[in-house]
């Protein structure tokens, strides 16, 4: 009975982790462009040099503060959500939270494989893997239900009433 009164909120927590997770793999590919663009490229090899004569545990502090820097940006985010600077507002936040995740992605390429030198954070890593693939697990179901009732393939009532949509659509097409 608790396991099902949970269930909705576990859906929750799976989709936002994974929303995480295809930010965190979409923007990967964007910051790789980005670092094309400009200098970075040279920054990032300069970095990983560092970074191989630090120890694991100075490798983490690398990681982690490029992030902090960030923080105050979601807090003019906040301030300008409770002043109902709207659009303003959410501009800054999804910019805070995309640079965020970029930044986070880059940093973590150059410092992934000392940071799994420790053993603490491997297991980590394993988990959060683990996590993301059980989050898959939990969500593709309902992903391919409403994909299925999207497209009409299902049985189901909104199966029915998109398949005669469809139908409807297709008639005043072939009209004309």
């Amino acid at each position: 009975m608790i396991r099902r009164l949970l269930q909705p909120i576990w859906v929750l927590l799976a989709v936002i982790f994974l929303i995480e997770a295809w930010l965190w793999d979409h923007l990967e590919p964007i910051v790789a462009w980005f670092v094309a663009l400009i200098p970075l490229r040279a920054f990032k090899q300069w970095l990983a040099e560092r970074v191989d004569t630090l120890s694991p545990a100075m490798t983490l502090i690398v990681f982690i503060v490029p992030v902090i820097p960030l923080f105050p940006l979601k807090l003019v985010g906040l301030w300008l959500l409770t002043h109902e600077y709207w659009i303003s507002a959410i501009l800054t936040i999804i910019f805070a939270k995309f640079l965020g995740v970029g930044v986070a992605a880059f940093i973590f390429d150059v410092t992934r494989p000392k940071l799994l030198e420790m053993e603490w954070f491997e297991r980590l890593y394993e988990f959060i893997i683990a996590l993301r693939a059980k989050a898959h697990e939990l969500v593709d179901p309902i992903k391919l239900r409403i994909k299925d009732n999207l497209l009409g393939n299902g049985n189901g009532w909104s199966s029915r009433v998109l398949r005669l949509i469809q139908r409807f659509r297709k008639s005043v097409h072939e009209a004309r």
